[in-house]
């Protein structure tokens, strides 16, 4: 069984979904899965998928019967997933070279149930916009209420020690289920590396700020059930986070 099981969900990324795929066959870690289900494209974001895929078995197609957005695509990979980590990418995204290897070796190190590195941001020429996204060197379920630092292409689940894990089917789906695993009593590591690429497009489904934001208050209420007066305090420094994290200089 392969020790890493890359979780991506694809919809209609038809002219992105193999530069993605490419950035993890060229990982100098090799022992990993690639699960792309795809949520009912109505583009060739799959044929492409399973063209690759018959030249190299680690690259696995799985197609949702109905569209259902990202959630439920990234549990259906879940489900199917062999290995011990977990490692999420999205099918617009890309990872440089070492960051499997240099995550893996950290998350071992800190025995990590949860690990997360620094990325940059693209735009969709592939040109870097932006200073480097830093991380803190870890957070614990209190800390992450109130931060935006685990991107989803950085983040890795090592599932020998969160225990099981599940999407919740939400906007933000990936911060509900980083929460979960901090709320057993699990701490998340940073890694603060320059691993990954983060690429922003104006279809992508966290490109609004608003919306974010109502995401993120629907989580505070009604999944975390926090208080009214614990979420507004949570809110305002994920606010200023969430804005500084989106300054570009």
């Amino acid at each position: 069984m392969p020790l890493v099981s890359i979780i991506t969900p694809s919809w209609n990324v038809e002219g992105l979904i193999e530069e993605t795929i490419r950035s993890v066959q060229s990982q100098t870690f090799a022992d990993w899965e690639l699960l792309i289900a795809d949520d009912c494209s109505t583009d060739n974001t799959p044929g492409i998928i399973a063209d690759i895929g018959e030249r190299d078995p680690r690259v696995k197609l799985i197609r949702q019967a109905k569209n259902g957005g990202p959630a439920l695509a990234r549990q259906a990979s879940i489900d199917a997933a062999q290995g011990r980590y977990l490692a999420f990418l999205d099918s617009d995204d890309l990872w440089l070279p070492e960051k499997l290897e240099r995550q893996l070796a950290f998350a071992k190190e800190k025995r990590a149930a949860l690990s997360y590195t620094a990325f940059r941001r693209i735009n969709e020429t592939n040109t870097v916009t932006g200073r480097l996204i830093a991380v803190p060197a870890s957070l614990s379920y209190g800390q992450l209420l109130k931060n935006t630092a685990i991107a989803t292409l950085t983040a890795m689940v090592d599932r020998e020690i969160s225990g099981p894990i599940a999407m919740k089917n939400e906007g933000y789906d990936d911060f509900c289920l980083w929460l979960s695993i901090l709320e057993r009593g699990h701490t998340a590591y940073g890694l603060n590396e320059d691993l990954a690429r983060y690429r922003v497009r104006g279809s992508s489904v966290s490109s609004r700020p608003v919306r974010s934001a109502k995401w993120v208050w629907q989580i505070y209420r009604n999944v975390e059930q926090l208080s009214l007066i614990r979420s507004a305090w949570c809110f305002a420094h994920w606010g200023a986070r969430a804005w500084l994290k989106r300054r570009e200089f």
